[in-house]
């Protein structure tokens, strides 16, 4: 008896081993996402490409301000992340050493082009561009038309400056009011801390005739108070007063839907979230002052680029190839991908239907000049721009030249300062 069950108990044991054995070489897919905006989504494209496959699909969303730190972490871990966001040279060379050479595998073959896509120093292939997107002033163009004004009239700085100061003079009036809160905690601060700060960049490449492709040392800041001009134009017209935008707390985008407010900053990953609520909503630039900005065009880059953790087990890496195939040529699955990243320039990807987009598209049709996304180059992003929000959330409290002064320095002295790290 004893023998009989010693012999059950080892062929069970067998048969467990085996089992292990099969799981691990199926492999599992881990991916960490810099965007916890896009959780709801990736979640769903994890339970689908599981219940397709059978292969777990674990997606994580690192907090606001916190991913290239928890990035360095997850990756020290013994099962690291097999999917990653490398979305711009500063974080190619923090984190290349982890990525693995994606030339030659399926999903790269399946690419467009390859413009978006990272190269290391060595020529590897180390991230994809998978995403397309554009940013700049949201408008809802039903309201701004009840408000007496069309996108016609708003060509310019001063064009805008008139409609906003009008709008938020009338609003008990007319029901709504020109924007929306603008508020400088961790998840709405990029809107001016990246975003909008592309401003200052992309004319200060133009006033110097190059076009930056790696973090220079330093920026002059000669187009800091046009920065300056657009954010007091937004935070003294809006539904929330300056005072309370660095304590936070509101919800710039729900008070968009609701009709509270003409306009939003935030970029085309918004379109899905709001365009059924405020379907006629349109993007227009950062108007903010320049001679000739008439003629600029929306701030457009890549939104997404993906790195494959070259260190994770061999089983685990061919899993997770498998599925970003899936994922770019699955009808459904590149659906949901399209829908928060844009375009994705890949053959078989679902086609984009983002209005903002669409927006981008007609104003450099019509010789308008598209600005790149220079903010990705920022230097030790998390902590340059944090120091931006802070100084912002200070002047907006209590408006100054000495705390503007700060709000110059974080931009200009801190660029110096995290560039030299």
């Amino acid at each position: 008896m004893k023998k009989g069950l010693s012999l059950i108990l080892c062929t069970v044991f067998a048969l467990t081993l085996l089992a292990g054995c099969s799981g691990d070489k199926k492999g599992s897919v881990y991916w960490l996402n810099s965007m916890p905006e896009h959780d709801g989504t990736l979640q769903d494209l994890a339970s689908m490409y599981e219940q397709e496959t059978g292969v777990q699909v674990k997606v994580v969303a690192a907090s606001e301000g916190t991913y290239e730190s928890m990035l360095k972490s997850e990756l020290k871990k013994d099962r690291p992340p097999t999917i990653f966001a490398m979305n711009d040279v500063v974080a190619m060379d923090n984190f290349s050493e982890y990525a693995l050479d994606l030339t030659g595998t399926a999903v790269a073959g399946e690419m467009t082009t390859g413009e978006f896509n990272l190269r290391d120093g060595s020529g590897r292939l180390v991230a994809l561009g998978c995403g397309y997107e554009c940013c700049g002033i949201i408008v809802n163009t039903a309201l701004l038309e009840k408000a007496g004004y069309t996108l016609a009239d708003i060509r310019g700085f001063l064009l805008l400056k008139k409609a906003v100061e009008d709008i938020h003079a009338r609003a008990l009036e007319l029901g709504f009011d020109a924007f929306t809160s603008n508020d400088l905690t961790a998840g709405s601060a990029d809107r001016f801390t990246a975003q909008m700060m592309n401003v200052e960049y992309w004319y200060e490449q133009v006033a110097s005739r190059t076009r930056w492709v790696r973090t220079p040392a330093t920026i002059t800041g000669g187009y800091v108070e046009n920065f300056r001009q657009l954010f007091d134009l937004a935070v003294n017209n809006s539904t929330v007063p300056p005072a309370e935008l660095a304590a936070g707390g509101h919800d710039a985008r729900a008070e968009f839907n609701a009709g509270k407010a003409v306009f939003y900053f935030g970029g085309s990953g918004e379109y899905p979230y709001i365009s059924g609520s405020v379907p006629e909503a349109a993007m227009i630039p950062y108007y903010c002052g320049i001679g000739g900005e008439e003629k600029a065009g929306l701030v457009c880059g890549v939104d997404a680029r993906l790195a494959v953790n070259g260190n994770a087990a061999e089983a685990d890496r061919q899993a997770t190839l498998d599925f970003l195939y899936w994922c770019v040529t699955d009808p459904e699955a590149s659906a949901l991908l399209v829908g928060i990243w844009g375009v994705m320039p890949f053959k078989n990807a679902a086609p984009s239907a983002n209005g903002f987009l669409r927006d981008a598209e007609s104003l450099a049709a019509s010789g308008c000049t598209v600005m790149n996304m220079a903010s990705r180059l920022q230097p030790r992003p998390e902590e340059y721009r944090a120091a931006i929000a802070a100084a912002l959330g200070q002047y907006a409290a209590a408006p100054s030249e000495e705390t503007w002064e700060s709000v110059r320095n974080a931009i200009v002295d801190g660029w110096a300062v995290n560039a030299a790290r």
